[in-house]
């Protein structure tokens, strides 16, 4: 096994971890509702405020890995937000419950950015979006297992006791990640030669600043910032909705619950085919289309079952339309994230917590609204009609995106004067 591989299995399973520790408060979420008596609206603003510390954190920590490595921020932000994944079990009140998924949600916000990196200095281009895709299948795998791991927890030693263990599976894995891993394969004296050169050379010097008057004037990027926005805007349904909305807006048991895996599945299934499906259409067409192509395929596949699961009523028939509209949101995830690691470069950390910002801020704005869509149109399944109209918008924005067209080309940066380049990062 190359050594590489082994980074990937490290990163899968904190991955899986990630979401596991995110579900947990939608698969719990009927029964903290009726212990601390929240409304529909409240619980909006419960599973929102974890989305807007996640954005507003994203940036910081994202070029935190840039500049001092994936190793020592990723154990710093998993130790983090296992306490704090503890500390939801604890709470007694609503109010104390909102400040707890805030502080867990500023933890989380240094994960993606921070495995983006690690996967950008231990994979070669052309084997980029399998591996991203094999850590977001991880992530829906997590979020799939949620409720066969808490369910049963939560019904033999009620739901405090789930967020308990959670938090020491974090703890655990910080502990053999500081351990075992290092930044580079360079500085790892068990990684061959052979491996070194497969995977390419590439300088992470003078990274210190990133460049964001250049950055943000490019339409390549915002392209990239409204697919993240629109389409997390409808992953959030499946974060933090879904069982709340198999439960009461379409007559589920909590024992049916245990069927609300097969989205998960599904989605799982999406991230690690769009991977491949993706670096297979760029050794064919290039990488412009072998990126642009799944991307617009998953999110139209996307819309049109959200269509589907607000006409039916059937249980089967829901479960398996919010699976495929799962599967389509996940297909062009993968793509959308490797995107960021093929035009980013060394300022992957900041331009993928950059993405991620704006990916929370649409889950932020589901997350509240969605409760108040409920109220207003009377009904769970056509609270669902602005998640179709976003998914669409997001479609049509993957046609501006080029991932060939790298962020900052190095001959750009370096004529740009030195007082030009904003000290941000």
């Amino acid at each position: 096994m190359k050594y590489r591989h082994r980074v990937l299995g490290f990163l899968c399973l904190l991955a899986a971890i990630t979401y596991l520790d995110r579900v947990a408060i939608s698969v719990a979420g009927p029964r903290i509702q009726d212990s601390l008596h929240i409304g529909p609206e409240a619980w909006g603003w419960v599973v929102g405020v974890f989305t807007l510390s996640y954005g507003i954190f994203e940036i910081p920590t994202g070029r935190m890995g840039d500049r001092i490595g994936a190793r020592r921020v990723l154990t710093r932000v998993v130790l983090w937000w296992s306490a704090f994944t503890a500390f939801t079990g604890m709470t007694s009140n609503y109010y104390v419950l909102l400040l707890t998924r805030f502080c867990f949600g500023a933890g989380e916000a240094g994960a993606l950015p921070n495995i983006g990196i690690s996967l950008s200095r231990w994979f070669p281009t052309i084997e980029r979006a399998r591996a991203m895709g094999f850590v977001l299948m991880s992530m829906q795998a997590g979020g799939a297992l949620a409720p066969l791991v808490i369910v049963p927890i939560q019904l033999r030693y009620g739901w405090r006791t789930s967020f308990y263990v959670l938090g020491v599976m974090g703890v655990v894995w910080c502990i053999a990640w500081y351990r075992w891993y290092r930044d580079t394969p360079a500085d790892n004296p068990s990684v061959t030669q052979a491996e070194i050169k497969e995977i390419g050379s590439q300088s992470f010097l003078n990274n210190q600043h990133l460049p964001w008057g250049l950055a943000l004037r490019s339409a390549n990027l915002r392209a990239i910032l409204v697919v993240g926005f629109c389409y997390v805007f409808g992953l959030y349904f499946f974060i933090s909705w879904l069982h709340t909305f198999l439960v009461k807006g379409r007559g589920f048991s909590e024992a049916d619950l245990l069927l609300s895996t097969a989205p998960g599945l599904l989605g799982a299934c999406g991230n690690v085919c769009g991977g491949f499906v993706s670096d297979a259409l760029v050794r064919r067409f290039g990488l412009k289309w072998g990126r642009r192509g799944v991307g617009l395929t998953g999110l139209s596949v996307a819309a049109l079952f959200t269509i589907a699961t607000i006409l039916t009523t059937n249980k089967f028939a829901t479960l398996l339309f919010l699976g495929l509209v799962y599967a389509g949101i996940t297909f062009q995830q993968t793509v959308i994230l490797t995107v960021a690691l093929d035009i980013g470069r060394k300022y992957v950390g900041g331009i993928m917590g950059t993405f991620n910002t704006m990916c929370q801020a649409g889950g932020f704005l589901f997350s509240v609204s969605f409760g108040y869509f409920v109220a207003w149109f009377g009904s769970y399944g056509l609270a669902l009609i602005p998640v179709a109209c976003m998914l669409a918008v997001a479609a049509f924005a993957w046609l501006r995106i080029d991932a060939a067209e790298e962020l900052i080309p190095e001959e750009h940066l370096e004529s740009v004067p030195e007082n030009a380049i904003p000290a941000l990062g």
